[in-house]
């Protein structure tokens, strides 16, 4: 840029608006298993991942276009947003059986 110049390169993005379903996906995950608190994982180009935890243990996730639109859904359903996997988030997720037998067929199969 020439000296004097007041323009500033800058990669600006626009968050797009939660989609309606994604925020509908949640509150129906929260209010199923008595409340729920989240964990925002960056997945690359693929966007986030919304890891959700029931106040029961149960868990499931929520894909959503970015990190940005994934807390905006978070908001919009009233789901608490955790900043890392705590200690105590993770004690309380209660993988059931049909998930322990997939992860061993997964490892097996290496």
């Amino acid at each position: 840029m020439a000296d004097g110049s007041d323009t500033t390169l800058t990669a600006e993005q626009t968050p797009g608006q939660a989609p309606q379903g994604l925020v509908a996906g949640l509150k129906s995950f929260a209010a199923g298993h008595g409340g729920a608190k989240a964990v925002i994982e960056y997945v690359g180009k693929r966007g986030a991942r919304i890891v959700l935890v029931g106040e029961d243990g149960v868990w499931g996730d929520q894909f959503a276009d970015d990190t940005v639109v994934a807390r905006q859904a978070c908001a919009k359903a009233g789901v608490t947003v955790e900043n890392a996997w705590e200690r105590e988030l993770m004690d309380q997720m209660r993988p059931s059986n049909d998930l322990w037998r997939s992860m061993a067929r997964r490892t097996m199969a290496r």
